[in-house]
């Protein structure tokens, strides 16, 4: 909140003034008394301030009012006067020092001097002026004042601001690192962690050594804030992201209602088949980012979000491969498992969801050149699993239309997809393949690119190694599709 002024402490003391009035009117509605009571306070007097300020106290509404006043009405002229000295800007030179440091010098004898200059803290914070910090620092002012509205301290609102240097000067000066605020329960990491235009502060406080997997009580971390605080269309927490897993932070970290990581990315692919197609493109380039640097760092795509089953990426992916085929591609190719790591193939099979959802798609096409379109890509994500799972194991029944009781022209090519699929595992996979797989599991985590091209191999067994490098997406297969644009 920036300068505090008469005028400001009456609107928000008229906003207060208006609930608890509501609320009144409400309380004498129910009891059947719509009578104002005689002589009642706010009939006399409507726009008396300080009788305002009477009633809704008494009515428990202004929490804040205390601090609020004390602003205003006991230590504000300070901070004015201290703003007033040290302007908006940092500028170099003597003249604005020594200024300061004559007004702190001639005010410290007062009764508020500690609360102004701890509150002038707090606003030189916010604009970032660390000659002006380090004089009121020195003077005595509080690092661990809290604004008696946002109850953010100064470390605070400089990582809102962005403002490093700041950031620097008040942990170098002893202020707590982990502080959490008392509303929002947030620390100066949480809060770095939510925008990336924080980044250069996020930086700076992993460099202090913060711990990049403190939680709040309800054990949310600051992964799981950069995280929650993307839309993947104005906020895109990409770098944050990176930067805290690189940092060491708990990938599978969870708060004590099951938010994950991959959840909150499960969240917004979903968003994503609901938005229009041009930001589905886009949130679908911050989806498979964000699903890489998850991937990178041990992330189980193919795990239920809980017990009961809550789908998992890869499940999602494969329930809708066409919408989101580029997930699709990257998951499988990161070698995810392909049943349900938690409850196995009782829960789902990508080979099942696949052909389900293959199905359903056949259904709504259109014209011959969409039904080709989906069958090969369908082809292409059995042979892109064949990489490292050369036997996909098949579910034992799988629930296909079957050609001559249903009228739908594609329903053989569906069915001949599958009898082909049946036909290649029936046979026992190459020996090369084995070998690929078997080479490839030993190099994991993904991606592989790095170890691969460490291996005393000839370029043309490293290729093999690789078949990910050969893949080329056709036009339109790599970004999201809303389920509207469907024809």
């Amino acid at each position: 909140m920036s300068g505090f002024t008469q005028s400001s402490s009456d609107v928000y003391v008229d906003r207060l003034w208006a609930t608890v009035s509501e609320e009144k009117k409400a309380t004498r509605s129910d009891s059947g008394t719509h009578r104002e009571a005689p002589g009642a306070p706010a009939a006399r007097h409507p726009h008396s301030y300080w009788l305002k300020i009477r009633v809704v106290k008494r009515a428990g509404a202004m929490p804040f009012l205390h601090g609020f006043r004390r602003i205003i009405y006991e230590y504000q002229p300070l901070v004015d006067a201290v703003m007033s000295v040290v302007g908006l800007e940092e500028v170099d030179g003597g003249h604005n020092r020594s200024s300061l440091v004559e007004l702190l010098e001639r005010e410290s004898q007062s009764e508020v001097f500690v609360e102004g200059i701890s509150y002038a803290l707090f606003k030189v914070a916010e604009q970032g002026l660390a000659y002006a910090a380090e004089i009121l620092l020195r003077f005595g002012a509080d690092l661990n004042f809290e604004d008696p509205v946002s109850y953010y301290n100064p470390l605070h609102i400089a990582v809102l601001r962005n403002k490093q240097n700041m950031v620097r000067l008040l942990v170098g000066h002893g202020a707590d690192i982990e502080k959490r605020d008392r509303i929002h329960e947030s620390s100066p990491l949480d809060l770095a962690s939510e925008e990336s235009e924080r980044l250069p502060c996020l930086l700076t406080l992993l460099d202090m050594g913060v711990d990049v997997n403190a939680s709040d009580k309800h054990g949310k971390t600051p992964l799981l804030h950069a995280l929650a605080s993307s839309d993947g269309l104005t906020v895109h927490n990409t770098e944050n992201i990176q930067l805290l897993l690189q940092r060491g932070a708990d990938v599978n970290a969870a708060t004590v209602d099951g938010e994950t990581a991959e959840s909150s990315l499960v969240f917004l692919v979903k968003e994503a088949l609901e938005a229009s197609v041009e930001d589905a493109a886009e949130i679908g380039n911050f989806c498979l980012k964000t699903t890489q640097l998850l991937l990178a760092h041990g992330v189980d795509p193919s795990c239920c979000l809980n017990e009961d089953g809550e789908p998992s990426l890869t499940q999602t992916s494969l329930e809708h491969f066409d919408l989101l085929f580029p997930l699709a591609v990257l998951i499988i190719q990161s070698r995810a498992s392909l049943v349900c790591s938690y409850h196995g193939d009782s829960c789902w099979s990508g080979y099942s969801l696949l052909f389900q959802r293959l199905q359903t798609a056949l259904q709504q096409c259109s014209d011959q050149s969409q039904a080709s379109e989906l069958l090969e890509q369908a082809e292409v994500l059995l042979d892109l699993a064949r990489v490292d799972i050369p036997a996909l194991h098949l579910p034992s029944r799988l629930e296909l239309l079957v050609p001559g009781q249903n009228s739908h022209p594609y329903t053989q090519a569906l069915v001949d997809l599958h009898n082909r699929v049946v036909e290649h595992e029936a046979n026992p996979p190459a020996l090369r393949c084995l070998c690929r797989a078997f080479i490839r599991s030993h190099l994991q985590p993904w991606p592989l690119e790095d170890r691969v091209k460490a291996l005393p191999l000839p370029d043309r067994l490293k290729d093999f190694l690789l078949p990910e490098h050969t893949y080329t997406p056709k036009p339109g297969w790599d970004c999201f599709k809303p389920q509207h644009s469907q024809r």
